[in-house]
């Protein structure tokens, strides 16, 4: 496969969060709002890039016995080095985002690409799907993160680290205050999933409609 098709993979048709449904926990839990959401994403897309090269490089060098405790030890470096960086340059979000980041270490979305991609692909090519699958995982982030975030507090882009409250939309006495909770969450990840299902299934349908007519 291609360096391209492994870098647009992860964004559409092997999509980790809707198509995969991998990584639904921190899903969940940090699509809260978009601030919060784009720090998971980059975060756990660092470790995805950064953790996909070292593996690739040393796949031939690493014992099949003992490969996922050696990935988990990549995984965590990258991890630890990531929660430092966002403790000390965007506090609240590294505290609003708490145990999720240091489980990062072992997200499915990570070992899955780890196991069925990195170990068995050249260094580029793993660094493409690692930042295909990042960029996947993030998008699906701020996707739920902008409808929990605007429908639920009627505001949108609160950023506290950067002093941005937020615009404003509508009063907080509109909001639907359960898409900020987990039954929220659940709601607004089934609607999405069923929508992109549709859209897909569409979207097939055509092309094989157009390859017959052919």
């Amino acid at each position: 496969m291609s360096i391209k098709k492994d870098l647009t993979n992860g964004i559409a048709r092997e999509n980790p969060v809707f198509r995969l449904v991998l990584g639904t926990c921190p899903t969940l839990a940090t699509s809260l709002s978009v601030s919060n959401a784009i720090g998971m994403g980059l975060a756990a897309t660092l470790v995805l890039v950064g953790s996909n090269a070292i593996i690739s490089a040393l796949r031939h060098v690493i014992p099949d016995k003992v490969r996922i405790p050696a990935y988990i030890v990549v995984i965590a470096a990258f991890v630890t080095i990531v929660d430092k960086l966002m403790a000390a340059f965007v506090p609240s979000i590294h505290s609003v985002l708490g145990i999720f980041i240091p489980l990062i270490v072992v997200n499915c979305i990570i070992l899955a690409r780890a196991e069925a991609f990195a170990s068995k692909n050249s260094v580029l090519n793993s660094m493409a799907d690692g930042l295909g699958m990042g960029m996947g995982f993030t998008l699906s982030l701020i996707l739920m993160s902008t409808i929990r975030e605007i429908l639920g507090t009627g505001k949108f882009l609160v950023a506290k680290d950067f002093g941005f409250a937020g615009l404003e939309l509508f009063g907080e006495k509109y909001a639907l205050l359960v898409l900020q909770k987990a039954p929220g969450g659940f709601i607004t990840f089934g609607l999405l999933m069923a929508l992109i299902n549709l859209i897909s299934n569409f979207i097939a349908k055509r092309r094989e409609a157009r390859a017959n007519a052919r």
